[in-house]
């Protein structure tokens, strides 16, 4: 799926309150709702797995499609009306969206051998965790690079577009690398991105929840893209 819907930081609100969380605090916090939406997508594919539930997906005509077009009306939604939105109703789009990604997911149980697929999520969650304690702890500049990143993006999108209709085979190795590199990228980014947010709405206590939702969503889509990247180059399929 496609990455960071919401570039920019949002303008403050005209009324605060003191800050009731520290940044430390906060940038765990937006962790754990990250970490809380990756177990709701392993739930639901290990569920559609196990049961067998999923194949009956798979008669439903164009089911591909229409879930793409739920997993994208989800995220594009969410990140339009977040302002106006209560939390916990952000935060419910953020689970939904992570379950229906679930239900993808639970297809690669059946496509991949289960032992390169654990070897590949351990090689994401170290890669991630690399990139996300230097987007955190060191003073980078993305604005040299960032329409780089968003070029690349474009470029994966129109990419995986155009291989629906036409056999791009023998350019998806190179596809896929660029997609690791770039999602690396956007980890360190949008890790960065969470100290902006908590500078913004750090006095506004409701605004700061919500923005920790997008944050986790961000980080969420960053590694699991990050994850299926990998798994295209070193996963052994059955």
């Amino acid at each position: 799926m496609n990455e960071n819907w919401m570039n920019q930081a949002y303008p403050k609100e005209t009324s605060y309150s003191a800050p009731s969380i520290s940044l430390n605090a906060y940038t765990a916090k937006t962790f754990g709702w990250m970490f809380a939406g990756l177990m709701t997508t392993f739930a639901v594919a290990v569920s559609g797995y196990m049961t067998g539930w999923i194949t009956y997906v798979t008669y439903v005509p164009y089911w591909y499609f229409l879930l793409l077009i739920a997993e994208v009306a989800t995220v594009a939604f969410l990140s339009a009306r977040v302002r106006s939105m209560s939390v916990n109703t952000a935060r419910g789009l953020f689970f939904l969206y992570s379950a229906l990604n679930g239900v993808v997911f639970s297809l690669y149980f059946l496509m991949f051998d289960l032992a390169s697929m654990v070897l590949v999520f351990g090689a994401t969650a170290l890669f991630f965790g690399v990139m996300a304690v230097m987007g955190r702890l060191m003073n980078l500049d993305f604005s040299r690079i960032r329409p780089f990143m968003t070029g690349g993006l474009i470029f994966l999108v129109v990419f995986w577009l155009l291989a629906m209709f036409i056999n791009l085979s023998q350019f998806e190795l190179i596809a896929c690398t660029l997609g690791i590199f770039l999602f690396l990228g956007f980890t360190a980014y949008d890790t960065h991105k969470i100290k902006e947010f908590y500078a913004v709405y750090s006095q506004d206590e409701q605004m700061l929840n919500k923005a920790s939702i997008i944050s986790a969503l961000e980080l969420y889509l960053d590694f699991i893209n990050l994850f299926v990247y990998l798994l295209q180059v070193l996963g052994k399929k059955d």
